[in-house]
């Protein structure tokens, strides 16, 4: 049995970096194109597998529907191959669920975050999230992701005496 109560926690660089990279303009930016544009460089890296399942780097656009508060967690996934980033389209808050695992998801290291609509996440290769978490109404999300050849999802779903649940 397992009762948990998870609280959203403020989205950082640091505090993301074992899940992956956070997208934001919060550094320094590099002036481009005769000072016009600020250019935020090389903010993730993006993974698409090694030989001999190497893969192809996509764009896609995800649209989420909206959650209702407080939700239980039942599952996790995880991409083995390849990164994948959720960038916002919107200005609307969300939420990103993580943790850390080898062959199952840990729940002593799930992470809940609370992201704006102005940063994006990019999950390492491996890294047990969440599908999409949208708060406030249906948001749009710009997502680089991996196909190609192999099985690039993995998907845990939790024992019935789990009792996870998320709340802001």
């Amino acid at each position: 049995m397992m009762d948990l109560l998870l609280k959203p926690e403020p989205l950082t660089p640091e505090a993301f970096a074992p899940f992956g990279e956070l997208v934001s303009v919060r550094g320094k930016p590099i002036m481009i194109n005769n000072g016009t544009t600020e250019r935020y460089h090389n903010l993730a890296q993006v993974t698409v597998g090694a030989a001999p399942q190497s893969g192809q780097g996509i764009i896609s656009i995800f649209r989420a529907q909206p959650r209702t508060l407080p939700m239980s967690i039942g599952m996790m996934e995880r991409h083995p191959l390849g990164s994948q980033a959720f960038l916002p389209s919107s200005d609307e808050p969300y939420l990103v669920l993580v943790c850390l695992g080898d062959d199952a998801p840990d729940p002593s290291t799930f992470k809940l975050f609370l992201a704006t609509g102005e940063e994006g996440v990019n999950y390492k290769a491996n890294c047990w999230h969440h599908p999409l978490l949208a708060l406030n109404r249906v948001c749009d999300f710009w997502i680089v992701d991996r196909v190609g050849p192999g099985n690039n999802l993995e998907e845990s779903f939790f024992p019935d005496d789990w009792n996870i649940r998320i709340d802001l």
